[in-house]
């Protein structure tokens, strides 16, 4: 059974960053290869929201939202994921949860809250 173990999140003030970590364990990934990996974040009061997926090439997609300020990158010896968050704004504030994909098939963390003060 895979299972998602996320760290990082916290308080930090406006303009700080904060580091995200995703490491997916439970499986063979000599047999299971896991495929895109990303992380979602769910604001008070609105729905799930990409932030940012990565395949297991590297290549990225970011929630307009974050561009330019959120890096995603991934160890694929590890089967870990990581958000590098930058310039924080109130408005990132959320519950981020990490998604990944092995053989089409979601899995998500619990998620681990961040919180961004003004």
């Amino acid at each position: 059974q895979v299972q998602l173990v996320e760290s990082g999140g916290g308080l930090v003030q406006a303009g700080g960053s904060l580091r995200l970590s995703c490491a997916a364990s439970g499986i063979s990934f000599s047999v299971f290869v896991i495929n895109a990996m990303g992380w979602y974040r769910r604001a008070p009061g609105k729905e799930r929201d990409l932030v940012a997926t990565i395949t297991r090439d590297g290549s990225t997609n970011y929630a307009d939202s974050v561009k330019g300020r959120f890096t995603i990158s991934r160890d694929n010896v590890k089967n870990t994921v990581y958000l590098q968050m930058n310039s924080l704004k109130p408005d990132d504030t959320a519950v981020y949860y990490c998604n990944v994909v092995i053989s089409r098939s979601d899995y998500w963390g619990q998620g681990t809250q961040v919180t961004v003060s003004s």
